[in-house]
């Protein structure tokens, strides 16, 4: 179940990939059930993850900071996380915190 302020969908493309789309707030409050699917999604062995962030709307700390920790659970897993859509204040919020070195962002 999804916690108030965030709707999180998936679709496989193909074998090798995951879309996951996110919308509304990464926070303290939500970042359970964002690492929830994310860990589900790399359980089917997909080469790339993609989270769709175009309807992001918040982000915290606690956001950014699962954000790194998904990244690295997908290199364990031999896959990739790529966020695409990320909206100008997230990406500023990414550039600020020096994230945008350590995520690959299209």
């Amino acid at each position: 179940m999804e916690p108030p302020g965030l709707t999180i969908t998936t679709r496989s493309t193909d074998p090798a990939e995951m879309v996951v789309t996110v919308a509304g707030e990464i926070d303290i409050n939500t970042v359970s059930s964002l690492t929830t699917v994310v860990d589900e999604a790399l359980g089917d062995g997909p080469s790339r993850i993609v989270l769709d962030l175009g309807g992001v709307t918040f982000c915290d700390s606690t956001g950014l900071g699962t954000l790194v920790l998904l990244n690295r659970q997908a290199a364990t897993a031999r896959a990739v996380l790529v966020l695409t859509n990320v909206g100008g204040y997230l990406l500023r919020t990414l550039e600020i915190t020096g994230l945008t070195s350590a995520l690959t962002i299209r």
